[in-house]
């Protein structure tokens, strides 16, 4: 399975596959009507502890994509159910509302994805 990331903001692309929101809060001035997202997998975002300590600053990124990490190995359940919507799917994108795009959870979801995939 390929697993893209992008802005949500950005117009759906045709490659984009099964699109799923990462985050937490809902973005702001997008509508939902419009937003083409096929799931919102809010229980894996990061927790809003975790999210104010990042605070999207790229020093802390390293620890930022480590405490994410445990947090997630603590999900099994919610992993599992986000496995289930898109089982099968050739590819997924998973959906961002930060500006930074190499900073973000979306960037960090997508990596520890595709390490836990090919364990």
């Amino acid at each position: 399975m390929e697993i893209g990331v992008r802005r949500v903001y950005e117009e759906p692309g045709r490659d984009d596959g099964v699109r799923v929101l990462v985050d937490r809060l809902w973005p702001r001035g997008l509508r939902r009507e419009t937003a083409a997202i096929d799931h919102w997998w809010r229980e894996l975002a990061p927790s809003d502890t975790l999210r104010r300590w990042f605070g999207h600053d790229p020093a802390r990124w390293d620890g930022f994509r480590t405490r994410y990490a445990a947090e997630l190995d603590a999900r099994p359940e919610a992993l599992a159910a986000a496995r289930k919507d898109v089982a099968g799917a050739p590819r997924i994108t998973l959906l961002f509302a930060a500006r930074d795009e190499a900073h973000n959870n979306a960037v960090a979801l997508r990596d520890y994805l595709r390490r836990s995939l090919k364990t």
